[in-house]
């Protein structure tokens, strides 16, 4: 467990948390929420790294300002927003495609959870650099449904998500029937994230162990 430095194509350099076995033979990237690569980004690696994943979490929020970790209070969420907005849909998919590189693996996934979830579909859609990809409450998959993803997908949701209402979950299920989806009754967004009030153990388990699974099927 470290922080290692990266350069994207366009000169960028950015940090990341790098977790797991150098011999690891499954890569996997995990992408962040709007909070940046705090302690819960760093917690959730830490459980893909003992699974048996060679893992490396981006701070692709260096692009607008560097080493953020947020909370998250009302007042982080604004921040985060505020960072997001700083940051193109093209340079977050340099980062993610430099991030997948650098683990060397012979196969790699991406998960990604909030704007990670969204992030982790377009690294399904819009790069070839992954084998899977799992994404967790992505609330800009909706937007983006009818893209065509070259690697299988896997994708959760709350039914209590009042930011992602379940009309955009059936139609990302109707414009992507290849994809799974699955949807956990009483969840509310950020259910997998242990720090917020959201927190569901029951569906985090539910969710962690599916997402294991189809990783280590896709990967292996």
């Amino acid at each position: 467990m470290s922080t290692i430095k990266l350069t994207a194509d366009d000169g960028h350099t950015f940090s990341a948390y790098r977790a797991g076995s150098e011999s690891a033979t499954m890569g996997l990237v995990v992408v962040q929420e709007i909070f940046g690569v705090n302690s819960h980004m760093r917690f959730a690696s830490d459980a893909f790294a003992e699974a048996g994943f060679a893992v490396v979490c981006p701070a692709l929020f260096d692009r607008a300002e560097k080493d953020v970790e947020l909370g998250y209070t009302q007042e982080d969420i604004q921040a985060g927003l505020a960072l997001r907005a700083k940051i193109t849909e093209e340079q977050v998919m340099q980062d993610i495609e430099t991030a997948a590189a650098s683990l060397g693996t012979a196969s790699v996934g991406i998960i990604g959870y909030c704007w990670g979830g969204t992030i982790a579909w377009w690294g399904a859609t819009r790069s070839r650099s992954f084998n899977a990809a799992v994404g967790w409450y992505g609330g800009g998959i909706a937007a983006t449904k009818t893209e065509t993803p070259d690697c299988p997908v896997q994708l959760h949701f709350g039914a209590e998500d009042h930011g992602i209402p379940l009309t955009d979950v059936d139609a990302i299920r109707a414009a992507q029937p290849g994809v799974e989806v699955y949807v956990y009754e009483g969840a509310g967004h950020g259910f997998g994230c242990e720090q917020r009030a959201s927190f569901d153990q029951k569906s985090f388990d539910l969710a962690q162990n599916r997402s294991l699974d189809f990783l280590r099927k896709h990967l292996a």
